[in-house]
C-alpha cells in the first residue's frame, strides 16, 4: 500500500498546481496598480529645462535661410561685377576699333 500512495499523490498534486498557478496570477493581476500614463520611466526631467524639437529645427531652418541668403547676396555681387568686366571689355574693344578706323 505504501508504493500506491505517491502514485495516486501525483495527480492531486498535479491538480492542484495546474489550478493554483493561474490562480495566482490572477489574484496578482487583480491586486497589482495599473500603470497611468503621467509615469514616466527612468528620471523625470521637467518641460521647462528639456529643449523644444519645433524650437530646434526653426533655429535650424533660421541658419540655413541666412547661410542662403549670404550665398545668393555673394551670387549676385559676383555675377554684377563679371558684367561690369564684360561691358567694360566690350566697351574698350569698340573705343580702340573706332581710334583704329
Amino acid at each position: 500500500r505504501e508504493a500506491r500512495l505517491p502514485k495516486m499523490l501525483a495527480p492531486c498534486l498535479l491538480r492542484r498546481v495546474v489550478f493554483t498557478v493561474p490562480l495566482v496570477f490572477v489574484v496578482a493581476l487583480l491586486l497589482a496598480e495599473p500603470v497611468t500614463s503621467d509615469q514616466e520611466a527612468g528620471t523625470a526631467i521637467p518641460a521647462e529645462s528639456r529643449p523644444c524639437v519645433d524650437c530646434h529645427a526653426f533655429e535650424f531652418m533660421q541658419r540655413a535661410l541666412q547661410d542662403l541668403k549670404k550665398t545668393a547676396y555673394n551670387l549676385d555681387t559676383r555675377t554684377e561685377t563679371l558684367l561690369l568686366q564684360v561691358e567694360k571689355r566690350n566697351l574698350c574693344d569698340c573705343v580702340t576699333a573706332n581710334l583704329l578706323n
